[in-house]
């Protein structure tokens, strides 16, 4: 995928706009289609594993449950609804569908995220010293895996393979939850925050070159991420506008 300085292209300042009960239909529209599309995978598919259909589906879970952490984010920054009750909630909703995450405990990281971006103080930063891929995903895991997430994530897969068949748990409830977390660090951190930014990057981030589709399918417009560090006011839904 090609990254450039998000210095070097052309970024269009667009205004805040009231969400008219925009969000939190995009976020009602998310969890809905994550439950549905799970039951069914859980309840009601056979799979056939030598054709590509199961492939497939395990690949469109993945993007809702990628969803699921986009509109948490969303919420983070108070643009899901402007009712705070509604919007957090929302956002805690959000988050414990995706393998037990915890807004309350993630929200202070991500706004400590955005105030010290690229430092020590980033709960997302990886030292210079070890920037790979695999160490930054290690550190990333280490600050927000937690040990009671794994716990009820465990339980939770034990009561589930007693009710459905085992493998639509592994391929449909399982494993887009790894690969949506992967998809997440890659797009939304490693690829935006890696290497050497120039001086006058005040975000310290990167920006996926304009496409919309590819941004959509990859991390909900969140390649368009000095974008996003720019202009934090404007949900997943409207960040592709600051792209000239």
């Amino acid at each position: 995928m090609s990254v450039s300085t998000a210095l070097s292209l052309p970024t269009r300042r667009v205004a805040p706009a009231p969400l008219a009960g925009k969000g939190v239909a995009a976020a009602l529209l998310i969890i809905a289609a994550w439950g549905g599309l799970l039951a069914w995978l859980l309840a009601g598919y056979q799979p056939n594993w030598h054709a590509p259909g199961p492939y497939l589906l395990m690949l469109l879970q993945t993007h809702l449950y990628t969803g699921l952490f986009i509109t948490a984010h969303d919420a983070m920054h108070g643009v899901v609804s402007p009712n705070k009750r509604l919007n957090n909630a929302l956002g805690t909703a959000a988050t414990v569908l995706f393998a037990y995450n915890w807004f309350p405990n993630q929200l202070p990281k991500h706004h400590d995220h955005h105030r010290h971006v690229g430092t020590q103080a980033d709960p997302d930063f990886h030292p210079e010293d070890h920037p790979g891929f695999l160490p930054w995903l290690a550190r990333f895991a280490w600050n927000y895996v937690t040990w009671w997430q794994v716990l009820l994530m465990a339980v939770t897969y034990n009561v589930l393979k007693l009710y459905f068949p085992q493998a639509n748990v592994i391929a449909f409830w399982m494993i887009p939850a790894v690969l949506a977390t992967l998809q997440l660090f890659f797009f939304g951190t490693y690829l935006p925050h890696r290497g050497e930014h120039e001086p006058d990057n005040r975000h310290k981030s990167r920006s996926q070159l304009r496409h919309h589709a590819w941004a959509f399918a990859t991390c909900y417009f969140f390649g368009y991420h000095y974008e996003h560090h720019d202009q934090p006011y404007l949900p997943w839904w409207r960040l592709w506008k600051t792209k000239a």
